[in-house]
């Protein structure tokens, strides 16, 4: 069945990714294969009946486009990424590797993804003051009235857009990258370190966000189901170009009708990277525009809560993979969490 509520829910979805697929052009991303991995995504939540939607989300887009380093290493690092995420569903161990990290790690190491948000947000601002700064306070005023990141999102790309109306610079749209076209894939130990930094940060995420659109849908989500075709969606995106599609927490869950209303957002996602519309509005719109929404998610969002969690479960461990992780990536986090872990065991604590 259907509702125009579900049509309200999902299109309520898409306003705010699109700002997020801006990000993902910013980076070298492509539109165009990005649609596949919605296709897929679509497909794979009427498969497995699924209420868990995937779309761009900040964290993965920032985290590939950061460590990587040219279009070919960020390309490569989200289809690996993708493949082992995919192995690591179809084989059911998501959760017991959550298990063994334990909430110490996994939050801290989230808590020091959110404060990498932060720190590209701050570099955008720097990079083009107006945009930036009209981006940043706006959001933090909407956010500060609202607690709505979607009102956030919209409001301070649009007032961080007008700059560029006026004689400002849109962001850079590389139209040759607009095509089905296999992108060569390369390994080096900056591909490797950015995918297992990606791997320790999905492993997390997944089970957080689609495990809150399942509680906010009213029902459970199998989260070794989303992460196989999230990882599927991934390598097929990646493999010609597109960005990172991943596990996100969707308002679609509040509809009369959860899984009718996720499916048809990423079909709507789809039709619209498909269309090229996106890059003609990455035309419009300079990538500075979502600084402010990415500071918000960083640091009053994905922060503090984590942070929270981490050092209510152990302080120490909590903090170490917190910090290690701003200052590097959430696999040396995760890594440097888990010896910590391990020494303070071995001392009795």
């Amino acid at each position: 069945m259907f509702f125009w509520e579900d049509l309200l829910a999902a299109l309520a979805v898409v306003v705010n990714g699109l700002p997020q697929g801006l990000l993902a052009l910013s980076f070298g991303f492509a539109a165009l294969p990005t649609a596949i991995g919605f296709a897929v995504g679509a497909l794979g939540a009427l498969f497995f009946s699924s209420v868990a939607p995937i779309s761009f989300q900040a964290e993965s887009i920032v985290l590939a486009g950061t460590i990587g380093q040219n279009r070919r290493e960020r390309c490569s690092i989200v289809f690996y990424t993708g493949l082992a995420m995919a192995v690591i569903g179809g084989l059911g161990l998501l959760e017991p590797a959550i298990a063994f990290v334990g909430p110490a790690v996994e939050n801290g190491m989230m808590a020091g993804v959110g404060v990498i948000l932060a720190s590209v947000a701050i570099k955008m601002v720097r990079s083009r003051a107006v945009a930036g700064w009209s981006s940043l306070v706006v959001a933090l005023l909407i956010y500060a009235y609202t607690k709505d990141l979607v009102y956030t999102i919209v409001g301070s790309v649009i007032v961080g857009t007008i700059p560029a109306l006026f004689g400002g610079h849109a962001m850079e749209v590389h139209k040759e990258y607009e095509q089905i076209k296999r992108v060569p894939l390369v390994v080096s130990s900056r591909v490797i370190r950015g995918t297992l930094a990606m791997i320790c940060m999905q492993i997390g995420g997944n089970i957080a966000y689609s495990g809150i659109t399942g509680k906010i849908a009213n029902t459970s989500v199998n989260v070794d189901h989303v992460t196989l075709y999230s990882g599927l969606a991934d390598a097929a995106s990646a493999f010609f170009g597109g960005g990172p599609v991943e596990a996100i927490i969707s308002g679609t869950g509040a509809a009369p009708h959860p899984m009718t209303a996720a499916v048809l957002m990423m079909v709507i996602m789809a039709v619209i990277l498909a269309s090229g519309l996106l890059p003609v509005l990455g035309k419009k719109v300079p990538s500075e525009s979502i600084a402010g929404f990415l500071f918000v998610l960083g640091a009053l969002v994905a922060f503090p809560a984590n942070i929270q969690a981490a050092v209510g479960a152990n302080p120490v461990v909590g903090s170490v993979a917190a910090v290690v992780t701003a200052a590097t990536d959430p696999f040396i986090g995760l890594v440097a969490g888990l010896a910590v872990k391990l020494l303070l065991s071995f001392a009795g604590f």
